[in-house]
């Protein structure tokens, strides 16, 4: 099933949306390399590398013409996922917007750490989350994941930063349990 994982990613990574940027220094693909890097770097295990590698997939299937939009690609991208990966890597995929609003709303220094894009997304996503909305999110089995992938995203825009090539994380991609 891993192998079938493979393809799915190399099929999205060929897609010309890989090199846009949605307001971002670097592309698409660089931001996911990047977060997939600082991931690595600090030690994530193999499923939370590969959701911080495969986090925006959900943008790579946006229509063109939805620019100033959200575009739920944390859910679009869920549901790519879910099908060929481990729910250890998609369930995180799925929660990194949400992360973003439960760190807006519990972390005071958080939201000015924001890039403008970022920012603007915010607002679309529904802004910081209410008490309630904190208290669904904590429930969920991989909030822990996701707010460090979250943090990772927040780090991976980098221009010119030198990290490993997609081709890199393909052993790790196989070697992940079937989904």
């Amino acid at each position: 099933m891993t192998a079938e994982a493979w393809s799915v990613v190399e099929e999205l990574w060929s897609r010309p949306a890989i090199a846009d940027r949605y307001g971002e220094e670097v592309t698409i693909g660089e931001h996911m390399l990047q977060t997939a890097a600082r991931a690595t770097a600090d030690g994530a295990g193999p499923e939370l590398v590969v959701s911080s590698l495969l986090h925006d997939v959900g943008h790579l299937v946006a229509a063109a013409d939805d620019d100033d939009r959200d575009r739920h690609h944390d859910e679009r991208g869920h549901e790519l996922l879910a099908a060929v990966l481990p729910a250890a890597v998609a369930e995180p995929v799925q929660l990194h917007v949400a992360a973003k609003r439960y760190l807006v709303a519990t972390d005071p220094g958080y939201r000015a750490r924001l890039s403008a894009a970022s920012t603007h997304t915010l607002v679309l996503q529904g802004g910081a989350m209410t008490e309630p909305e904190q208290r669904a999110f904590l429930a969920e089995p991989h909030h822990g994941d996701a707010v460090r992938l979250r943090r990772y995203d927040d780090e991976g825009k980098v221009r010119g930063l030198e990290v490993p090539a997609l081709g890199h994380y393909r052993a790790m991609i196989e070697a992940l349990p079937p989904c």
